[in-house]
């Protein structure tokens, strides 16, 4: 049992560093001259690990439902502690990691508008024709940038209830649910 213990930590080593520095065959050749079995067998298990570790971590779930997510496997009681083990031990590492990897979105800063209204033209005398402006600075990382669109009030009242709907969608108790083990 101790050498299961030895190989299961030594494999929470590699999943880590796997998720730092990326993946390393010379470390699973040498890994699997120790426990004589192929190359591939010590990569699918600690790409399962990085799986399992990334996964929950991204989750940020509790020790309770990781130890529910690994019972499934079939794992002896000793190595489930371990495993769980390893998971609270390097869960703020693999967030800060992928924190690190997640592209960098665009957020919002400030918003302009102007509503311009066509009245007459040469060819047409009694015309209305509204134009909403609307320029929307943007930030990232920092730096700022500015989109400026342009639309009919049909449209813009159209993208209103849009968001109103996704906005109402958001407060729903199964939105909650997956947002609070997203956090």
């Amino acid at each position: 049992m101790t050498n299961l213990f030895t190989v299961v930590g030594e494999f929470g080593r590699i999943a880590v560093e796997f998720m730092k520095k990326g993946s390393n065959p010379k470390i699973y050749e040498g890994a699997a001259r120790k426990l004589n079995v192929p190359v591939e067998t010590v990569q699918h298990g600690v790409e399962g690990l990085v799986y399992l570790l990334t996964e929950s971590s991204k989750l940020m779930i509790s020790e309770v439902d990781f130890q529910d997510s690994i019972l499934v496997l079939g794992f002896s009681d000793e190595l489930n502690n371990l495993l769980l083990q390893l998971y609270l031990d390097n869960r703020k590492v693999i967030r800060h990691i992928l924190q690190e990897l997640a592209p960098s979105l665009p957020h919002y800063h400030n918003l302009e508008w102007r509503l311009d209204v066509q009245l007459a033209s040469r060819a047409l005398r009694h015309q209305v024709k509204p134009v909403v402006t609307l320029k929307l600075h943007l930030e990232t990382e920092g730096k700022q940038s500015a989109r400026v669109l342009q639309t009919d009030p049909a449209t813009l009242l159209h993208i209103i209830q849009e968001l109103e709907r996704a906005l109402a969608e958001v407060k729903t108790n199964h939105c909650r649910r997956i947002l609070r083990n997203i956090k």
